[in-house]
């Protein structure tokens, strides 16, 4: 049974710290890995991809072949596939229309000087997507779309002995150009260094193991990465109208994830977290993985009672959570003073696996509080902005007197000697 909580009188420490980058053990074996990767290349990387991944990537090829694909389609039923095609339309139309923001522009400053800024895309963008205790086709449109939309030049994915077809059919799908059969901490090292198999990228995006959440952190500067996340979660925030069926079904999508994964009901009525409890133990017993989510629950599982909505937020925004769902009165009022989400799911009608599958937006969220500084996985992960600065001789000799002055102030004569050589230039 999941435990019940009332806000400012119970210990509920255990939902405000979800950080998982604190495992001595694991930092080290990670760094271990990214060592041997970037120096011994293929050597390092196939003897971790036998030994992690179960798979001779040395015998039977790392880069997932085109009969390979063949076969994956033959798997897939049309009317799975339909589906399949039916996401992607939608999760691209959502990340093209994010593109008019990112349009350069060059405008007059002084007399007859510009300045402005202007965007790119990243030239190789390398996404990972997990298949230990499940298979995620999905992730591959979260990742590989907006990627697509923001005008990637090349995007490789990694993915360790991928045995689901429809995780090749979706890379086929989104016409991604290079997949390696390879997971694990080894895969980011490759990605971000670069061996003879396997090409260097820009930027690493996708979600992982926390073995792959740390190789992320330990080579970023390396490469960029979309963020820093961690186990699966899922907030509620509901009210007396509310059906307790729905939000037991809510928080039961995230439990099954893993054993490491946050379900959290925050709520100012008494009468629907009791309700609720019921339903989460009565459906609990029909699920597939219900030893995964028993654990889930167990560990990272709670029933918030709050006194009022403006409490509920307040907890809310300090746990700012993965997924935020509000079941609640004029939802849309209340989704206005949200501040820290990775996506806020509003009203009755809007579960969280419609945002998984379908909806359009990315599932690629932050997680384990990191919400409050990372945003979504979008086009702008794969942008970059490039200032632009083009003065006259005039406009910088009429600000010399400052800039020198500056440069000086910081000890950087040889910053002011800039300006001082074309002075004397031009004095002759």
């Amino acid at each position: 049974m999941i435990d019940i909580f009332e806000y400012g009188k119970d210990n509920t420490d255990k939902v405000f710290t979800r950080s998982q980058l604190t495992n001595v053990s694991v930092r080290e074996s990670v760094s271990e890995i990214i060592k041997n990767v970037r120096e011994n290349g293929d050597e390092s990387l196939f003897e971790y991809a036998l030994k992690f991944d179960g798979i001779d990537v040395q015998k039977s090829g790392i880069a997932v072949s085109d009969r390979e694909i063949k076969d994956a389609y033959k798997a897939v039923s049309p009317e799975l596939l339909s589906s399949l095609r039916r996401s992607i339309e939608n999760v691209l139309d959502y990340h093209k229309r994010q593109i008019d923001r990112f349009s350069s522009e060059i405008y007059d400053v002084k007399s007859s000087s510009k300045l402005g800024w202007m965007y790119r895309a990243m030239d190789k963008a390398g996404l990972y997507i997990p298949g230990g205790k499940a298979s995620y086709p999905s992730s591959i449109l979260m990742c590989s779309l907006p990627a697509k939309a923001a005008g990637v030049k090349e995007i490789s994915l990694a993915t360790p002995n991928p045995k689901n077809p429809l995780t090749l059919v979706a890379a086929a799908e989104c016409g991604i150009d290079k997949i390696y059969k390879v997971g694990g901490a080894h895969a980011i090292a490759a990605l971000a260094f670069g061996t003879k198999s396997v090409g260097k990228v820009d930027i690493i995006a996708g979600p992982g193991n926390v073995y792959v959440t740390e190789a992320k952190k330990q080579v970023y500067g390396f490469v960029g990465i979309d963020m820093i996340a961690g186990p699966s979660e899922i907030l509620v925030i509901a009210d007396d109208s509310a059906n307790a069926r729905f939000v037991a079904a809510d928080m039961l999508s995230q439990a099954e994830h893993d054993e490491l994964a946050a379900s959290i009901l925050v709520t100012p009525s008494r009468k629907l977290a009791e309700e609720t409890a019921i339903e989460i133990e009565r459906q609990r017993k029909t699920m597939s993985r219900k030893g995964i989510i028993d654990a889930s629950l167990k560990n990272n599982g709670a029933i918030i009672i709050a006194k009022d909505m403006s409490e509920c937020i307040e907890i809310a925004d300090r746990i700012a959570p993965e997924h935020l769902e509000l079941c609640v009165e004029n939802a849309a009022e209340v989704a206005k003073r949200i501040r820290n989400a990775g996506a806020v799911f509003v009203g009755n009608y809007s579960p969280e696996p419609l945002g998984d599958y379908f909806a359009g937006p990315s599932h690629c969220l932050p997680t384990s509080g990191s919400a409050r500084y990372f945003s979504v996985l979008s086009v702008d992960t794969f942008m970059k902005k490039i200032s632009y600065i083009e003065y006259s001789k005039e406009d910088l000799f009429e600000g010399a007197l400052d800039i020198t002055a500056i440069a000086e102030c910081e000890g950087l004569t040889a910053h002011a000697n800039t300006i001082y050589e074309r002075l004397n230039y031009e004095k002759g």
